[in-house]
C-alpha cells in the first residue's frame, strides 16, 4: 500500500515539513493540528434527478459532522446517479448500468487524486452502490458504504404501491382491466417522498448483500430514508471509519470469498433481484476473488427464501426492517450452518460477533420473514441456466413463478421498444418465448433493464404464460417467467441472434436450462450467414463502453485484459 493510503505515512512525510500543498487545504478549513489528522473522502451522490439521491445530501452533511468529531478530516465530493426507474424503457436507460463504471472510475479518481485516506460512500439508486464498492476494491484504503434508505411504501385505496406498480398499471389499462381513474390513483400515488424503490428491488438488494458482507453498519440497510434513524446510522458509519482507518482494516481483508458468498446465501433469503448477479461478478472480478454463475447455482440449492417480499411477495423493505432486518435473516442462516460467522466487518467485528445477541428465530405475530422450518421456497429463487442458447450462462428468477417450465414458439424483437408496442397492442398470445436481443452490454449497448416489458406482460394477465428471454437486463422489480443475462449477447454471435420468429424455445427452471430447439446443422448454416451488427453508438461514453465491456457472464467489466 503507497504513502498516500496510509495516514500515518502522511504524517512523518508532510506533518513535520513545510508543505506548498497545504496553502489550498487552508482555504477549505485546515488548521495546522488538521495536517495530522486523517483526511476521509465523502463520496456524496446527492442529486434531485430522482427520490433514491434528494436525501443523501443531510446525511453526507452527518457524515462530515461524524468525521469531525471522530478526529479527523472530511473532504465531500459529488459523484452522479441516474434513474433507473425514470430512464426506463427509454434510450437513456443504456446509460445505467454504464453509470456504474462511471461512479467508480469517479470516487477513484478524486480518492487516489487527493491522497485520501479512507472513503465513506452514500448512495441510493441502483448503481451507486456497486459503483461505489468496485471503487471502494479497486483502492483498497478504509471504506465503508452508506445506503441512501428505502422509500416509504405508496398508498391507494388501501393497498400499499411501489414504483412497479406504477408500470403494472399501465400493462392492466392497455389490457382493459383497470380505467384511467386508477391509472392516474396509482401513478400518482405510487412513490410518496425521498428513498430508493420499496420493494426487495435492486437498490434494497445491493444494500442488504454489502451489510452481509461487512462494508455497511448492520442495519443500515434497510432503513427508510426519511427516518431519524438513517440519519444517526450515517454519524455512526463516519466514526466507525475512522476508526478503521487508525487500525487499517482494509476492504481486500473484508471483502473475501466468504462475504461473497455470504452475501449470495443473504440475497436468496430475502429474494433479491437478478442485477446482484451481475454486480457481484464485477465486484469480485475486481477486487481478484474467484466467483462464478455457477457459486450462485450451488448456493441457491441449499439457501431458501425466507421473506415474502415485493415483487413477487406481499411486503416492502420497510416491513423488512421492523421484522429486524437483514441482521434477523443473517442470524438464522448463520445457527443453520449457511454463513461464515468468522468473515470480518469494517467494524473490526467479526459476522458471529456482530450477531451475537440477535434473535436465532424471527420474532413471532410477523410473517415477513419465514422462519426456518417454514421458509417461502426451500430453495433459492436466482437459477443459473444454460443451454446452446445460453453456452456462458442467463440467470432467471424464478420467485412466483406457477409455470416453471415453457415451451413454444419464439416472438423474436430487436429491440425493447418493438416488444413493448407489441404486448400493448394484444399481439403476444399464451405459449410464446418472447426474444427481446441486441439489448446486451456490447449490442444496446448499455444492457438495458426490460420492466416496461415485462410490467406490461403481469399486467395484460400473461405473467404464468409467457416466457421472455434477453441479453439485457431486468429490474428488481421484474418476475415472472423471464430469462435475463443471456450470454455470450446477440451482438458478439450468441446463439440468440439466431433465433427466427416460430423457432421453438425451451425454458427449464427445474432442469435450468435454456435451448433452442433447432437441429444444429441448421443453426450451423445461419451462423454462417450472421453478420454483427454495426455499433450503434461509436463515440461518446457509450461508444468507448461498447468497445471495452466484457459479457455479462464476467459482470460486465470495462477494464478487463486492457493489456
Amino acid at each position: 500500500m503507497s504513502d498516500y493510503h496510509n495516514y500515518r505515512s502522511r504524517v512523518v512525510t508532510q506533518g513535520t515539513q513545510r508543505s506548498p500543498n497545504r496553502a489550498m487545504l487552508r482555504a477549505v478549513g485546515f488548521s495546522d493540528d488538521d495536517f495530522l489528522k486523517p483526511i476521509v473522502g465523502i463520496a456524496n451522490g446527492y442529486s434531485t434527478i430522482t427520490p433514491c439521491n434528494m436525501g443523501i445530501n443531510q446525511l453526507a452533511l452527518r457524515a462530515e459532522e461524524g468525521v469531525k468529531n471522530a478526529g479527523a478530516m472530511p473532504q465531500m465530493f459529488g459523484t452522479i446517479t441516474i434513474s433507473d426507474g425514470i430512464s426506463m424503457g427509454t434510450e437513456g436507460m443504456k446509460y445505467s448500468l454504464v453509470s456504474r463504471d462511471v461512479i467508480a472510475d469517479s470516487i477513484e479518481t478524486a480518492c487516489n487524486g487527493q491522497s485520501m485516506d479512507g472513503v465513506l460512500a452514500i448512495g441510493g439508486c441502483d448503481k451507486n452502490m456497486p459503483g461505489a464498492m468496485i471503487a471502494m476494491a479497486r483502492m483498497n484504503i478504509p471504506a465503508i458504504f452508506v445506503y441512501g434508505g428505502t422509500i416509504k411504501p405508496g398508498n391507494y385505496n388501501g393497498k400499499d404501491l411501489t414504483v412497479v406498480s406504477s408500470f403494472e398499471a399501465v400493462g392492466q389499462y392497455s389490457a382493459g382491466k383497470i380505467d384511467e381513474t386508477e391509472l392516474m390513483g396509482i401513478e400518482r400515488n405510487a412513490c410518496p417522498g425521498a428513498g430508493s424503490c420499496g420493494g426487495m428491488f435492486t437498490a434494497n438488494t445491493m444494500s442488504s448483500a454489502f451489510e452481509a458482507m461487512g462494508m455497511s453498519l448492520p442495519y443500515s440497510s434497510t432503513m427508510a430514508a426519511e427516518d431519524a434513524e438513517k440519519a444517526d446510522s450515517t454519524e455512526k458509519s463516519a466514526i466507525v471509519l475512522v476508526e478503521a482507518i487508525r487500525q487499517q482494516i482494509l476492504p481486500r481483508q473484508i471483502l473475501t470469498r466468504k462475504a461473497f458468498e455470504n452475501a449470495i446465501s443473504v440475497i436468496m433469503a430475502v429474494g433479491g433481484s437478478t442485477n446482484a448477479v451481475l454486480h457481484l461478478l464485477a465486484i469480485a472480478n475486481t477486487i481478484g476473488v474467484e466467483l462464478t454463475l455457477d457459486d450462485f447455482e450451488t448456493i441457491r440449492g441449499r439457501v431458501p427464501v425466507l421473506c415474502d417480499l415485493k415483487p413477487s411477495g406481499r411486503y416492502v423493505t420497510t416491513n423488512l426492517h421492523q421484522a429486524g432486518g437483514i441482521p434477523q435473516v443473517m442470524k438464522i442462516l448463520l445457527v443453520n450452518n449457511l454463513l461464515h460467522g468468522d468473515a470480518l466487518t469494517i467494524t473490526g467485528k467479526t459476522i458471529a460477533e456482530v450477531l451475537a445477541n440477535v434473535p436465532d428465530e424471527p420474532p413471532q405475530g410477523q410473517d415477513v420473514i419465514r422462519p426456518w422450518h417454514n421458509p417461502v421456497y426451500k430453495e433459492g429463487h436466482l437459477a443459473i441456466l444454460k443451454g446452446n442458447l445460453a453456452t456462458e450462462g442467463a440467470v432467471a428468477k424464478i420467485s412466483g413463478v406457477k409455470t416453471p417450465v415453457i415451451e413454444g414458439p419464439a416472438r423474436v424483437f430487436e429491440s425493447e421498444e418493438e416488444c413493448l408496442d407489441a404486448i400493448l397492442a394484444g399481439k403476444i398470445n399464451p405459449g410464446d418465448v418472447i426474444v427481446i436481443r441486441y439489448e446486451g452490454p456490447k449490442g444496446g449497448p448499455g444492457m438495458r433493464e426490460m420492466l416496461a416489458p415485462t410490467s406490461a406482460i403481469i399486467g395484460a394477465g400473461l405473467g404464468d404464460s409467457v416466457g421472455l428471454i434477453t441479453d439485457g437486463r431486468f429490474s428488481g422489480g421484474t418476475y415472472g417467467m423471464v430469462v435475463g443475462h443471456v450470454a455470450p449477447e446477440a451482438a458478439v454471435g450468441g446463439t440468440i441472434a439466431l433465433v427466427q420468429e416460430g423457432d421453438r424455445i425451451t425454458i427449464d427452471a427445474r432442469q435450468r436450462l435454456l435451448q433452442l430447439n433447432v437441429p444444429e446443422e441448421e443453426l450451423a448454416v445461419r451462423r454462417t450467414n450472421w453478420k454483427p451488427p454495426q455499433p450503434r453508438y461509436t463515440r461518446g461514453i457509450l461508444g468507448k463502453y461498447a468497445k471495452l465491456v466484457s459479457s455479462s457472464s464476467l459482470g460486465a467489466v470495462t477494464d478487463l485484459n486492457l493489456f
